[in-house]
């Protein structure tokens, strides 16, 4: 029975154990994850809404600048010492003060950096004014030097409990300074006020809850280990936020703040998904693939075939929905002077599958050690995005930006990130035949949901609720077995 049970998909014995011990980890970690990245989504959501009604668009485009500038230092600022920490072979304790000073030294730097060339860099975005706002945001990074490898140990120990506790801590910290702000008049500003009062509630938890004493010290032999694995990888990631955040110097550089300030709220509604379930799956893909990777690339593999599927099958509905219902959506939430966000929204939709897939691509890169390769493939699709995002924007403004970004995704993000899953040794090729039912069922919930929303009038809510619900439950009818249903509708009449 137990041989059964680990010969699972072509594994050897013992692979498929493997597999499943660790993925009970992480389906704990992924569970405390989901928790904490909905609590603190949510509170930004509602956050989101009240700003929308007590700011102009201006002050939205203001803040994307000062946000692009944040997500790039944010991704290198480290130099990949988080990663390299969960990561580790060895004992943490033996590292930690290396990594503490490294991270401490590099943040400190890159804030300096960004502080002189921040004027520059606002005004390369078209907007100058937003110069105090980078100088504010960017501080969040000085609060991730201290915080960085005391993350990783809770990452590394699927203690994301206490990760989750600490991000909703801050989230809440984030509405209490940001909205009394913004309704003060203190417009951008309120953003970053709120994300730097957010980050220093987080950081201070995470730090009392570590269990890792703080001490700062240097090994040369371990500062060459983080070094050799970081570097790279915090070249892909640099890769990855100049991916995330080109759009928005070019867009705002061409047709000014207000453009940019729909084009932001279309992209943050795009990353719902990637931002919830992405951001929480990274932080137990990476060490749940690490502990794979240790063992055996089999063992590897088969977790990774396991992973796609479900991904897949889940993030798919929520794009269609998105990408057939993107009026209803935007005005409904945000009102009417907010609807030419709705044409853009309906072509990030795809970006939003394309991110979770090369996320999980670049996870599984992480996890073996080949950060050169993340570095590739992000390059690759950079070199692509940013002439096909300047050519999209002159041709067609915002909507321009975003078919762009999302035709880049499809055809050049994906393929590149399969090839170097192949060169990783990780081939995807036995998983093709799980996607061809969840595929099948985005073609048939996109078909009823564009039926539904043309005989529901034009009410959103109406929308929302009868083409959307329509357009999900057909998904779910093709796409979930019947025997699945059929024990789901067992529990719930046990349940009455």
């Amino acid at each position: 029975m137990n041989e059964r049970r680990g010969a699972d998909a072509g594994g050897s014995p013992g692979a498929g154990e493997h597999v499943g011990e660790i993925g009970r980890k992480a389906g704990r970690g992924l569970r405390w994850s989901l928790l904490g990245n909905l609590g603190t989504k949510a509170s930004t959501f509602v956050m989101g809404l009240v700003l929308a009604r007590l700011l102009a668009p201006e002050d939205f485009g203001l803040y994307a600048v000062a946000l692009a500038a944040t997500t790039f230092v944010m991704h290198v600022n480290d130099v990949g010492i988080i990663a390299a920490t969960v990561q580790w072979r060895g004992r943490i304790e033996d590292m930690a003060p290396t990594a503490t000073a490294m991270a401490l030294a590099f943040s400190t730097g890159l804030y300096g950096i960004f502080w002189v060339v921040a004027p520059h860099f606002a005004e390369l975005a078209g907007s100058a004014e937003a110069t105090p706002v980078v100088r504010l945001l960017t501080a969040v990074i000085l609060i991730d030097g201290v915080t960085a490898v005391r993350a990783a140990a809770l990452m590394r120990g699927f203690e994301h409990d206490k990760l989750a506790g600490a991000n909703i801590a801050g989230s809440l910290v984030n509405v209490a300074v940001a909205v009394p702000l913004a309704a003060g008049g203190a417009g951008a500003l309120s953003f970053a006020w709120g994300q730097v009062a957010a980050n220093a509630v987080t950081g201070a938890l995470v730090l009392a809850w570590a269990r890792l004493p703080f001490r700062l010290g240097f090994d040369r032999e371990v500062a060459v280990r983080l070094l050799r694995f970081g570097v790279p990888l915090a070249v892909g990631l640099g890769i990855e936020a100049v991916l995330m955040n080109a759009d928005y110097v070019i867009v705002g550089s061409v047709l000014g703040p207000v453009a940019l300030g729909f084009y932001l709220l279309a992209f943050n509604v795009s990353s719902w998904v990637p931002g919830v379930i992405g951001t929480a799956l990274r932080h137990v893909t990476v060490p749940s693939f690490s502990r794979l990777a240790e063992r055996t690339p089999e063992s590897l593999s088969l977790g990774v075939r396991r992973s796609l599927p479900p991904l897949v099958a889940f993030v798919l509905p929520v794009a269609v929905v998105m990408a057939t219902l993107a009026p209803a959506i935007v005005v409904f939430l945000y009102g009417e002077r907010w609807a030419p966000a709705a044409g853009v929204l309906a072509l990030l939709a795809v970006l939003t599958v394309v991110r979770m897939l090369t996320a999980l691509a670049f996870d599984v890169l992480t996890s073996v050690g080949a950060t050169r390769a993340t570095v590739w493939m992000n390059l690759g699709w950079a070199v692509a995005l940013v002439p096909a995002l300047w050519a999209g924007t002159h041709w067609d403004g915002i909507r321009g930006a975003a078919a762009g970004h999302a035709l880049v995704g499809l055809l050049v993000a994906l393929p590149m990130a399969a090839l170097m899953l192949a060169r990783a040794g990780v081939l995807l090729r036995p998983v093709l035949p799980a996607l061809v039912r969840p595929l099948l069922g985005g073609v048939l919930a996109a078909a009823v949901t564009v039926s539904l929303a043309r005989v529901t009038g034009a009410s959103p809510f109406l929308q929302l609720c009868v083409a959307g619900g329509g357009g999900l439950l057909a998904y779910v009818l093709l796409v979930v077995p019947v025997s699945r249903l059929r024990r789901l509708g067992g529990r719930t009449v046990l349940a009455r």
